[in-house]
């Protein structure tokens, strides 16, 4: 039975990597038999996991076949929403919780992330390790469980805002005056420059939605 639920896990998470790595996009069909076959598990603990994932939202039926759910707008303006409030709690937790060893990856992550600048996936990944840190840094176990749940559904965006041209670099200046508020202990600061962020994300998502910014990929 426990190994059952650890394959069963590991089915969950590995589709779970393929969706927000983009090698399952919003719209594709997931197909039992070839999920088993590419993650080399049984089918079993796909159809479990496939159930939960539809469970979740991340996954829409689409007649008969499970497809990567998309968002709306009224979803995407929902999802930010919850997630500007949840992330600004996390940073002013973490300007009251995190250790001076936190604070200084925090800063590293900021200070290495500049070299990404000009590639946008990567740079979308550095940016997720950043956003975990501070979720770490809250030192709030339950605030980290409904981060990842809205982090999840994140992965249902096709491209990253980071593509829009100039927002990189703008996005890394925003982390680091996050930082530099979770470093002061300001709490209020560290929570207002995390919603602005979010915000900034948010209004670069919606032009390029729109076509109003042009993608540098």
């Amino acid at each position: 039975m426990a190994d059952a639920k650890s394959t069963q896990k590991d089915a969950y998470t590995l589709i779970l990597e393929a969706i927000d790595g983009g090698i399952y996009r919003p719209g594709d069909r997931l197909v039992e038999s070839e999920l088993a076959d590419r993650f080399g598990v049984s089918r079993t603990p796909v159809r479990e996991a496939l159930q939960r994932l539809e469970t979740q939202s991340l996954l829409a039926r689409d007649g008969r076949s499970l497809i990567v759910a998309s968002l709306d707008h009224n979803q995407l303006a929902e999802l930010y929403a919850v997630r500007s409030e949840l992330e600004g709690l996390a940073a002013r937790l973490a300007a009251r919780h995190a250790t001076p060893e936190e604070m200084r990856v925090l800063r590293e992550m900021v200070e290495a992330d500049m070299e990404l600048v000009g590639s946008p996936k990567a740079l979308s990944r550095a940016n997720r390790r950043f956003h975990k840190q501070i979720h770490l840094a809250s030192h709030n176990r339950y605030l980290v469980q409904q981060l990842d749940l809205v982090h999840r559904s994140m992965a249902l965006m096709a491209t990253t805002s980071l593509a829009a041209r100039g927002r990189g670099e703008d996005a890394l200046n925003e982390h680091s005056a996050i930082v530099t508020a979770i470093e002061n202990r300001d709490e209020e600061a560290a929570y207002e420059a995390l919603k602005s962020h979010i915000s900034k994300a948010f209004v670069t998502r919606l032009k390029l939605d729109s076509g109003a910014l042009t993608s540098i990929e």
